[in-house]
């Protein structure tokens, strides 16, 4: 396989464990950080102490502060920043990408203000910039083990996609594409929503038949909100849905859940965050998933009931009653709208 040449913005959990993973491959990898003493630590020990300790890298992986010289003839632009920092960070590369290098982005969540994904952040920031969307579920503290991970690629142009797929691809990572980027990137941001959910759930004491319904119901939000935007329902059965929403909702890697748990437990949010430390997408997801909802008409109530919770200040244990006193409904029809199945 031919060697690239990768810049990885971003030193935290995520773009740590791509850098380990793409310079375990033999690939030339830059990971790129802001901050000096981080720089430092991490030259000196090859260790990301705050955000993925005990997970020495390869020598293959320089460290850089200058994001000029971290980008000078790389062939992947990997943005591994939170998403509320990407279109920031766009605007710092702006004047220095190359048409030719290609951007690939793993933050999963849906700018605030503009409720973009970040593809369309990607498309006003640097016109049209050639992109791929990287996804799935993956947790960095396994990644950074080798521990056997599916990841899927999505792009307009099917080249792009390939090429990204053939980069990322290596004996315990596995990479599928798919065209779908609508879908796949709503996916990875919504399933953060369901997965704070599902923390406080746990929380709550509630057991496991809780957790399955709110994930069932829960991915059914997530398709229906995607439709309505374009995406293909059935990419949501796939790694960037279901699979995502698996493996955020169940493990204690994932810090939507950690938080949700917190927040179950009875912590405000301040406490939350504070405890976390580290970005919880979740929480700014849900609120610009919540307003989406709404604009578009689209019947979203695990996710309103989150909202209330985080944005006004709902018990937790009422908003689950509200859930469970919904009228009746019937499953099957409701899943297959176009087709209204009779007994």
């Amino acid at each position: 396989m031919k060697k690239v040449n990768v810049t990885v913005l971003g030193a935290g959990s995520f773009g740590t464990a791509l850098a380990y993973s793409l310079g375990n491959s033999g690939h030339n990898v830059k990971l790129w950080m802001r901050n000096e003493k981080q720089y430092e630590e991490m030259k000196a020990t090859k260790i990301n102490r705050k955000y993925l300790p005990n997970i020495m890298l390869p020598h293959t992986v320089d460290y850089m502060l200058d994001i000029e010289k971290a980008l000078a003839n790389s062939d992947i632009i990997l943005l591994a920043v939170p998403t509320q920092k990407v279109r920031q960070l766009l605007i710092k590369i702006k004047p220095i990408v190359k048409k030719e290098q290609i951007l690939v982005n793993v933050a999963k969540g849906l700018e605030e203000n503009s409720h973009l994904r970040i593809s369309e952040v990607i498309k006003e920031a640097l016109d049209n910039h050639p992109f791929a969307i990287l996804s799935g579920p993956s947790h960095a503290e396994e990644v950074g083990k080798d521990m056997p991970t599916t990841l899927v690629v999505a792009a307009e142009n099917k080249e792009i996609a390939e090429y990204v797929q053939m980069v990322f691809m290596t004996s315990v990572v596995r990479v599928y594409t798919n065209p779908d980027v609508i879908g796949v990137e709503l996916g990875g941001a919504l399933k953060n929503v369901i997965a704070f959910g599902a923390g406080i759930v746990d929380g709550l004491g509630f057991g496991d038949n809780a957790k399955a319904a709110l994930m069932t119901r829960g991915i059914r939000e997530i398709a229906r909100l995607g439709d309505s935007m374009g995406s293909n329902v059935y990419t949501f059965a796939g790694l960037s849905g279901i699979g995502d929403l698996i493996v955020t909702c169940t493990s204690m890697h994932s810090r939507n859940r950690r938080a949700g748990i917190l927040i179950g437990e009875g912590k405000t949010l301040a406490e939350t965050l504070e405890e976390i430390g580290m970005v919880v997408e979740g929480i700014t997801t849900t609120k610009v998933a919540y307003e989406l909802a709404k604009k578009r008409n689209i019947d979203m109530p695990i996710t309103e009931q989150i909202y209330n919770v985080l944005y006004n200040n709902h018990d937790v244990k009422e908003s689950v009653i509200k859930l469970m006193s919904r009228n009746k409904k019937q499953e099957i029809e409701e899943i297959y709208e176009e087709e209204k199945i009779e007994w």
